[in-house]
């Protein structure tokens, strides 16, 4: 089997030192003006020397118009560029990539924050409680925001930063113009999925065209948006397809919008994954001959480090006999995981709780992740106010979101916080918002 500390080259010639991702992961850790701030530094810090093999940021906004929610960093020039370059630098010495996360979050902006009428392909509204109407972008706006994307590009890599990821994930702006449901313009940005996808290819473009050949540039990408009549696996494989041909490095797999908020939580798996722990592992695997040469990462829900072993499947050396393994417990994972589903092991929540948590694996001296189950007391209460499943999901990220301002303070994380403190954080920091899952 493929041994996670197995290093991979990508397309660009950049080498990840192994197969461990921490993805992104929302840090709202920038100042109202959109800088980074030095918590932000001692938070990566921690993970600089947890033994990664690539750490994306959390997503970083291209508008600062438009941010997701408070405390978003905003790259749209180069005025925070020695704060950005602070940022990057305990990465410089440790070996492992740090990929900025370049986001417009369209529909899903934050209104308390950018003051300012939300933007979208079309004027529709996300089917969530505290949506507001967007307008329908311009064509001379969506060029602009083409370029934005690339712009941010160019000044994280001038600030020391070794890629970006373009997030086409969770409902945010790359997704909205994927989606029929979302993208009902009939001009040359939808109407077809051809045209419908048209924008992240342009933002690929543009980015390449203002970065050095060796600066990577990966996309997180929705498998689908499952939602009756919205972006589906067979479209997901077609985009896929068409940003291989473009050259992009590495595809990260999730799924799901705040419509449906499938990347949440693990109650809406079918039985067959929730056993494979990964969330997307079988769009993952069915999506590689459309990837091409291009690694597929995956994240959500791994727990093990059998089955992440046995999801990055046979090493290249392997004879094929299977008749041995050396991590504990992968004769079982390997039943219930097809070889090679994908390249690379994505893990978030965990990365909050435990920093060095790839260190910890690759080591030999994990072989489980322990995360507490955060819920919602008053149970019966909340239960007529809105779903469970949604406020519980709500409240375990935010509960990781504190777990990041703790080490930002250059404290250890609080693994018996209790929920009640983590509702009133959050509320606090994100106001009517903040039962509304956000994620990076």
């Amino acid at each position: 089997m493929t041994d996670l500390g197995t290093p991979l080259d990508l397309p660009c010639g950049q080498r990840l030192p192994n197969r461990l991702m921490k993805s992104a992961l929302s840090e709202a850790l920038g100042t109202s003006a959109g800088a980074p701030t030095r918590r932000l530094e001692r938070l990566y810090d921690a993970w600089a020397g947890g033994g990664w093999g690539l750490v994306v940021t959390g997503n970083v906004m291209v508008d600062l118009r438009h941010r997701g929610e408070p405390g978003n960093v905003v790259v749209e020039d180069e005025r925070h560029l020695d704060a950005l370059r602070r940022w990057a630098a305990g990465f410089r010495a440790s070996g492992t990539p740090l990929w900025m996360q370049v986001n417009h979050p369209g529909r899903q902006a934050n209104v308390l924050v950018g003051r300012t009428r939300p933007v979208a392909p079309s004027a529709v509204a996300a089917d969530v409680a505290v949506a507001t109407r967007p307008r329908a972008l311009t064509e001379a706006e969506i060029r602009e925001t083409i370029e934005r994307y690339a712009a941010t590009a160019a000044v994280a890599e001038a600030a020391g930063f070794d890629g970006v990821q373009v997030h086409g994930a969770h409902g945010y702006l790359v997704t909205q113009f994927l989606s029929p449901r979302s993208n009902q313009r009939t001009d040359a940005w939808g109407g077809d999925p051809e045209r419908r996808r048209r924008f992240v290819l342009e933002v690929v473009r543009a980015i390449r065209e203002r970065v050095s050949p060796g600066f990577a540039v990966g996309i997180k990408l929705n498998s689908a948006d499952f939602q009756r009549g919205g972006f589906t696996e067979s479209e997901s494989r077609e985009v896929v397809a068409a940003l291989a041909a473009e050259g992009i490095d590495l595809l990260e797999v999730s799924g799901g919008t705040y419509e449906s908020p499938v990347m949440f939580g693990p109650d809406t798996r079918r039985a067959s994954t929730r056993e494979r722990e990964a969330y997307f592992l079988e769009y993952a695997a069915s999506v590689r001959d459309a990837a091409g040469a291009v690694p597929v990462a995956v994240t959500g829900g791994f727990r093990t480090r059998a089955a992440m072993t046995a999801a990055l499947g046979p090493d290249e050396s392997d004879t094929g006999s299977g008749a041995s393994s050396t991590a504990a417990g992968s004769a079982a994972a390997s039943s219930a995981a097809a070889p090679g589903e994908c390249d690379v092991i994505g893990l978030g929540r965990p990365a909050s709780a435990y920093p060095h948590v790839a260190r910890d694996l690759l080591d030999g001296r994990l072989e489980r992740i322990e995360l507490p189950a955060v819920q919602v007391g008053a149970r019966r209460l909340v239960r007529r106010l809105a779903p469970l499943h949604t406020v519980d999901s709500a409240l375990d990220l935010s509960w990781h979101t504190d777990q990041l301002h703790r080490l930002g303070a250059g404290k250890a994380p609080d693994l018996a916080r209790p929920w009640w403190r983590t509702a009133v954080t959050a509320t606090l920091r994100n106001g009517p918002g903040a039962f509304v899952p956000k994620r990076g």
